[in-house]
């Protein structure tokens, strides 16, 4: 009999397995807290359970976790950049950022991904596979135990597509927000996408209460299409189409991502075209300045470029940031730390 995964079974779940096998529905809750709340590795920490029961769930269930492969400490600013090596030997990173108002972490919800950004390293070599509910979980799980510390706000922006793992995702938000297990609020989670209309109103139907976060970096579709292969098939006007039924359903006003790369993306005209597409949304931009990878040619914006299109858009009456940059005497970047364990690895060989 093929083990079932415990760490992906909601509450319920859990409860209705317990159930089934004779025990009292309680053991079910006290399971459940182990895993989501005490985070136990191991049937073994479970101590409040008799040693046979452990035994039962020994034999029917597996309780996966990830292996910390490495840990990079920004020197400047404190982020922490994480390997993880899963149970099958593949690896993904995660990253904690620390806040005034708390910690965030960064969680990948693919090992790799298919979307192909030109600009970002997670793309490089594919997609391997989606990721469970228990690996999405045990990222902060791991950081969480690791650090001591809570962790209060959740960005679903690492390596892979998000809402090209909609069921997981979906699952995995419901279960880190239950009162059962970390009880993350759902207005400090935020998911990031590169723009699958269909994922977009699906998720806008499960009526979260999570910020959709959506990697824009262009202001008309030709610049799109070049710097991101999905604008090929679902155009800027679908897309922020399928936004405003996002707000619509959900309240939650929306995030837009925009990578400045030099000469690329940055010019005041393309801040106007911004304007005109996002104005008329209840929106906030995220400037990034780009993260250069070894692997593409791209190039930050000058610090002067940065500031004129900030400004710009702030004098339209767009809400605007530049985000902080962190993490840049670490391997930053999404999948730079792994992209970099892999090719050594590789070498090695």
């Amino acid at each position: 009999m093929e083990k079932v995964d415990i760490k992906s079974l909601g509450y319920e779940e859990i409860i209705e397995s317990v159930i089934a096998i004779g025990e009292k529905s309680f053991r079910g809750k006290q399971i459940y807290e182990w895993i989501h709340k005490k985070l136990a590795d191991d049937f073994e920490e479970m101590s409040n359970l008799s040693k046979d029961f452990r035994l039962v769930l020994e034999q029917r269930y597996r309780l996966p976790h990830l292996r910390i492969v490495e840990v990079q400490t920004s020197k400047v600013d404190g982020t922490q950049k994480y390997l993880f090596e899963l149970e099958d030997g593949n690896v993904i990173e995660s990253i904690l950022m620390k806040y005034k108002h708390g910690n965030s972490v960064c969680i990948s919800s693919q090992v790799g991904c298919r979307m192909g950004c030109v600009f970002c390293a997670s793309t490089i070599g594919g997609l391997t596979r989606n990721l469970t509910v228990a690996e999405m979980l045990d990222q902060i799980y791991q950081i969480q135990k690791r650090t001591g510390d809570r962790v209060s706000n959740l960005v679903v922006m690492g390596c892979g597509e998000p809402l090209d793992n909609y069921d997981n995702i979906v699952r995995f938000i419901k279960m880190i927000s239950d009162e059962y297990g970390l009880n993350i609020s759902q207005r400090n989670i935020t998911v990031s996408t590169c723009g699958l209309v269909p994922g977009i109103r699906s998720l806008a139907d499960e009526e979260f209460q999570i910020t959709l976060a959506l990697s824009l970096h262009a202001s008309n579709n030709e610049k799109r299409k070049k710097l991101m292969p999905i604008a090929n098939k679902y155009s800027l006007e679908k897309v922020l189409k399928s936004c405003k039924y996002y707000f619509d359903k959900t309240g939650r006003r929306l995030t837009f991502e925009y990578n400045l790369v030099g000469g690329v993306n940055d010019t005041l005209e393309d801040a106007k075209q911004l304007i005109q597409l996002v104005k008329p949304l209840n929106c906030h931009v995220n400037l990034i300045p780009v993260n250069p990878i070894n692997e593409r040619c791209f190039v930050q914006s000058q610090k002067k470029v940065i500031e004129n299109f900030k400004n710009k858009l702030e004098k339209c009456g767009i809400n605007v940031t530049i985000r902080r940059e962190i993490g840049r005497d670490i391997d930053g970047a999404c999948g730079q730390l792994r992209k970099s364990y892999i090719d050594k690895k590789e070498t090695i060989q």
